[in-house]
């Protein structure tokens, strides 16, 4: 969120939360990019806020509910109160469990893959509708094509995400590996290190396609630790994945924090070629 609207937002998380009879003294920004992710003290109470006209928490919601009640490594809802999206001042706000820290916050890529096994299993039991992980590289690809959307992209940049989005997306399709529900970014900032083991949050992105395109947002050691992976595709789709990330980062409307060092970056593994380096390696 842009910096005029993020005390508004945070505004707006207190007075819902106090609404609701929850005792708020301070709140204290974790994350701000296309949601703000707010901490209230002292009711321990982890914020997701959005502008109304930008945001599908609702879905989240209900998806984190039912992975939860099938026992899925999912961060939970507060408990106090009703499991809904609240409205307040032009934001729409839902309330989930603050859970603190550990201390180191170091997830190992083994417990980190099983851990994506099972929201994978949870998730193969459940039937709700959702876009394919093409629906989200065609977004990238629309921005591409825009110099109205992506002004500062040079010609030779411009050209480099067009072929490897098409080329990337084809050699995926070319696999015809089995599909299924995924998280849709389950990289290490939306993995929590807590007591109750690590937990995922953030399901906005959920899609359906190979887990391999999953692991591909994930550390290198976790794909080699997750049972059963065509590391090929998980290759092509950790291209893919990193051409979509540039593209993002293009974007005229992007508020990502050092978004255009980032784009640069993300471009200049693009154009080295495979074998690809996860995010976390180049997003620090």
């Amino acid at each position: 969120m842009r910096a005029t609207e993020v005390s508004r937002a945070v505004a707006a998380a207190k007075s819902i939360a106090t609404l609701l009879g929850l005792r708020v003294d301070d709140a204290f920004v974790l994350q701000n990019s296309n949601k703000l992710a707010v901490r209230l003290s002292p009711c321990e109470v982890f914020a997701r806020v959005a502008p109304l006209a930008h945001q599908e928490l609702q879905f989240e919601i209900e998806l984190a509910r039912r992975l939860a009640e099938m026992g899925s490594p999912v961060a939970g809802l507060d408990p106090r109160v009703e499991p809904q999206v609240y409205e307040l001042d032009g934001f729409a706000a839902t309330l989930w469990t603050y859970y603190q820290p550990l201390t180191p916050p170091d997830i190992l890529p083994a417990d980190y893959a099983i851990a994506i096994e099972r929201l994978h299993a949870g998730m193969r039991k459940l039937d709700v509708a959702s876009p394919h992980f093409t629906d989200r590289v065609a977004e990238a690809q629309h921005l591409v094509a825009s110099r109205d959307l992506t002004p500062a992209l040079t010609d030779a940049d411009r050209e480099l995400l067009v072929d490897a989005l098409r080329e990337l997306r084809q050699a995926i399709a070319d696999r015809a590996a089995p599909e299924q529900l995924l998280h849709g970014e389950p990289h290490p900032g939306n993995l929590l290190a807590t007591n109750n083991g690590p937990l995922f949050i953030d399901f906005e992105t959920c899609c359906r396609g190979p887990v391999e395109f999953d692991l591909a947002h994930a550390p290198k050691a976790v794909g080699e630790c997750y049972r059963d992976i065509d590391q090929d595709l998980l290759s092509n789709c950790r291209g893919l994945v990193l051409a979509m990330v540039a593209a993002w980062r293009w974007d005229c409307g992007d508020q990502f924090p050092d978004g255009e060092r980032e784009g640069r970056d993300l471009l200049r593994a693009l154009r080295q070629g495979s074998p690809w380096p996860t995010l976390d390696a180049l997003v620090t």
